[in-house]
This record gives C-alpha cells, structure tokens and sequence, in this order.
C-alpha cells in the first residue's frame, strides 16, 4: 500500500488511527496490538504471502534477542549474537542477492534467470536492517525492554516499515511505553497533517514531476540525448527526482507517526546544501548512515588504525552501502564512487587542517556546487540500467558529444543563437532540453537550495528526534489560517494529481 494512494488515505489512515485511538481509551497493550495488526494488514496488501517471512523473522529475531540477554557470559553472548546477524544476512542475500552472486561471481549458467524469478519481499532491507541493529544492541547492553506486543509494533510500525528510517531499539520502546503515546493530541493531528500535506505535495508534483524528463534521457539510446544540455538535463532531473521522492516520503512518515503520538529520527536534512562530501552523507538517509557508521564501518576499525586504515574501511563500508541498494553493479559502483569521494575529502582534511582560508563564503559555495556536481554525477550510476547507458551520459555532461540548444531558439534568440554558435554550440534536435525544462529544473534547485526543509519549519514542534537546527529564511510553523490554507491547498493539489494513478516511492525498490 502506497502513501500516496487514496486507499491508504481514505481508508487504511482514518481505520487505523480510529482503531489505535479507541481501544487506547480501554487498554493500551490491545491499541498497541491494533497497531500491529494494522501494519501486517499494510504490508499483506502488497502481497499476502510475504507477512509469513515477516512474521517469522520477528519471531526468530525476538527470540534470539532474549536469548542473548540471558546468555551467561560474554562469548556466549557474541556467538548468538553472530548466528542471529548472520542468519539475517542469509534471508536477505538470499533473496536479494542469490541470482546476482549465482552469475556474476560463479558464473554459473541459468543463475540469472533463476534470480530473476524471485520476488523481493517488500522493505525486507530496511526491517532486516532494524532487526540486525536490535541484536548488537542486546549484546552491547543497550537494548533492555522486551515486551512482545512493543517488539512487534517497534519492526511492523508502518510509517516507517517500506522505505526507512532504520530505527533504534532504544529510540522507539521508550515511546510505546509512555501513556502520552495513546491520547490523541490536537497538536500532534496539526502537525502531522502538515508534514503529510507537504510531503504528499513533494511527491506526487515535483518528484514525479522530474520522471519523464529524467526517463527520455536515461531510457533510450538515442545520439540526441547524449548532447551536454540534454545529458545535463537528465542526470540533473534524476537527481531532483530521487531528491523530492525520499524527502517526501521522508515528510509523510515523520508525518504520519506524528499523528499516532511516535517521533521518528529525521532522516533527511537538505543534503544538497551540504558543503562537503562528509556532510552530504550526514543529511541523505541518515539512518542507513548511521546504521553503516555503527554496526560496519566502527567494527571495521573506523579511524583508529592509522589514515590508510580509515581509507579502506571507508571504501568497504561504502562499497556495500552501494550494493544494499541492489544486485548491480551499477550499486556498486555508484557506492565505490562515494568511497572515493569520501577518502578525498578525509585525505584533504588531513592535508589542510581546521584551519579557515581567507574567504570561508566563496569556499562553502564552491564546495557546495562541487558537492552537488559529485553526487550528479554518482546518480548517473545508480539511474541508468547498465554501464553503457551511464557511460554515455557522462560522457555527454562532460561535452565529449558536443552541446545542441532547439532549432528553435535560433529565431527567438538570434543574438544570442549567434554568440552561441561562435562558442562551438548546434542547434537542432536537442533530446529534450528546452527552455520549460531549464525554467521548471532552476525553479527546482532554488527551492532546493534557498528554501529550508519541512523539520525546519516545524522546530519546536518535535517532528522529529533530534531536530535539525532551524532555518533563518522562513518563520516557523505554527497553527493558524495561513499556514492551514497554504497546506491544504499543496495537498489538496496532490491529492487532485493521485487521480492518474499512485507512483511508488523510488527507495520501495530497495
């Protein structure tokens, strides 16, 4: 089931939050059970078959937690601890991976096809994910509270069961437990519908707005698309595409939880306006990254065995980060990408110091617009279908196919059309570069860039664990006319859009 699917919204939302609300009133253990069944019942809409893997693996994981706590001694603790991780990544390899390791690593004939024929059990990364984090929590002593029905809610909750955030034992069981959780608060319903509103706006209007734009680029051959403004303006379009997807599911599930009274960790915060490579991975998926940081890259040694050290773990860490994202080895090398992206910076890190240079401005916006360049260019990898595909759009952004503006413009512009062709620029079939796409792409970014996030606006309100620091540019949310009209009238728009039919969530297929 879709967030922005008007069964989810219509029916699944208003049963759901009637049901928790109701039976709170009675008993909280029988709300929190609700809650439960309701999140089965989400994720069995997409394909009954997979709440049995579900189920199971939060039975098994359950019981290995308790088992862990109970264990007498360290060694005890660490081996089950291993066999339960380890139990985990063979479900997930599995089915996510077994065709691909079959073929490529193997070489084994007919492995590829076999692959193919399994069906990826929805979100099955990011509950595996959480499950995996809860065991090493248990073992490090940092988990404590295991009631079953709380277990349950806490890896089915399903704001955030899809698509992420990767949630902490000891940042949701504390919630569950406080009575606050199960009374319904008018603010919470404000804010919520908010968030839901906005993110909903983010979604169906620009994310999905950037779709064909980046498809004519990325899903054909032709010579026309491989130009530097049509190449520029499908990577650029993707990037905005993947951008407004994950930011406004990531809205719309702070959102929704807000409405049942749980605060879930933000998970996205403007990561185009981070300066450096470092940065942009503390604002994009904040929860994989940190997941990555604390239970791979730390164990892996982290920093603390010399420079060279930290580089490889670096590399290791994102290398899978890449191919969690899938069987690819597009994923890897998009993953392999930003290892070297962040080994970069480390090593210029080291080189330069903390030390400030004589204009920190015009160093933060070039490191801004390089930061941005870098991730552009990476997107490539992780849009286009094979290496070719990605290879000829580089190339293209790079002006090896040289530059094309439309016929056109050559009569509109005949000035400019003139200097331009002086400078070496064609005019022609332009693979869709325009002078709408360039407009609607420049009105992409600047919201991008000049305009703060959605937990920005909320500050003060909790939208989120651990709120992002505010922004300077724009007054903050509060319940009035003003900001109820200006959110229901982007929902409202959204929801008119859905019509056409309800696109899924670009990180569902991860």
């Amino acid at each position: 089931m879709l967030f922005n699917s008007y069964p989810f919204l219509l029916l699944f939302l208003p049963v759901a939050l009637a049901g928790f609300f109701g039976l709170a009133r009675l008993d909280r253990r029988a709300a929190a059970s609700w809650l439960t069944a309701a999140s089965l019942f989400f994720y069995g809409w997409w394909n009954p078959s997979f709440v049995v893997l579900l189920a199971v693996s939060i039975g098994f994981n359950y019981l290995m937690g308790l088992a862990i706590a109970r264990a007498s001694g360290d060694r005890a603790r660490g081996t089950l601890m291993a066999a339960g991780v380890g139990a985990n990544l063979a479900v997930l390899a599995y089915y996510k991976y077994a065709g691909f390791l079959l073929s490529q690593v193997l070489r084994l004939p007919g492995a590829a096809e076999a692959g193919a024929g399994l069906v990826l059990p929805l979100g099955i990364s990011f509950f595996t994910f959480t499950q995996i984090a809860f065991l090493v929590d248990v073992r490090r002593g940092l988990a404590r509270e295991y009631s079953p029905i709380h277990y349950a809610l806490f890896v089915t909750y399903f704001p955030h069961l899809i698509a992420g955030p990767v949630l902490h034992h000891k940042e949701m069981m504390p919630q569950f437990a406080r009575d606050q959780t199960y009374r319904p608060e008018p603010e919470n319903f404000s804010v919520g519908l908010t968030m839901l509103a906005l993110g909903l706006f983010k979604k169906v209007i620009l994310a999905d707005g950037c779709a064909a734009a980046a498809a004519a680029v990325f899903d054909t051959t032709s010579p026309a698309t491989r130009t530097f403004f049509a190449a520029w303006t499908g990577a650029l379009s993707y990037a905005l595409q993947i951008y407004f997807d994950f930011s406004g599911y990531s809205d719309m599930a702070a959102g929704l939880s807000k409405l049942f009274g749980v605060v879930l960790p933000l998970n996205f915060d403007s990561p185009y306006k981070a300066g450096n490579i470092v940065e942009f991975w503390r604002r994009w998926h904040m929860s994989l990254s940190r997941f990555l940081r604390d239970y791979l890259y730390i164990p892996l040694g982290g920093n603390r065995r010399g420079p060279l050290r930290r580089q490889l773990n670096l590399a290791m860490t994102m290398l899978l980060g890449g191919l969690w994202h899938g069987a690819s080895w597009n994923f890897v090398a998009w993953g392999g990408l930003h290892g070297l992206y962040l080994m970069i910076n480390h090593a210029w890190r080291g080189l330069r110091g903390d030390s400030a240079g004589p204009w920190p401005a015009a160093e933060r916006f070039a490191g801004r617009l390089l930061t941005f360049a870098a991730v552009v260019a990476a997107w490539v990898f992780f849009r286009a279908k094979d290496f070719a595909t990605a290879g000829g759009i580089l190339a293209g952004m790079a002006g090896s196919n040289g530059a094309v503006l439309p016929e056109t413009w050559t009569a509109r512009f005949p000035a400019a059309a003139a200097r331009a062709a002086s400078l070496g620029v064609s005019f022609g079939d332009a693979g869709g570069f325009g002078g709408a796409v360039a407009v609607h792409l420049v009105v992409l970014l600047a919201i991008v860039w000049g305009l703060p996030n959605v937990a920005q606006l909320m500050t003060g309100r909790r939208p989120v664990l651990d709120e992002p620091k505010p922004s300077f540019f724009a007054p903050s949310w509060r319940p009035s006319p003003a900001w109820l009209i200006a959110a229901a009238a982007l929902g409202a728009a959204a929801f008119v859009m859905i019509s056409g039919g309800a696109s899924e969530f670009l990180y569902y297929q991860f």
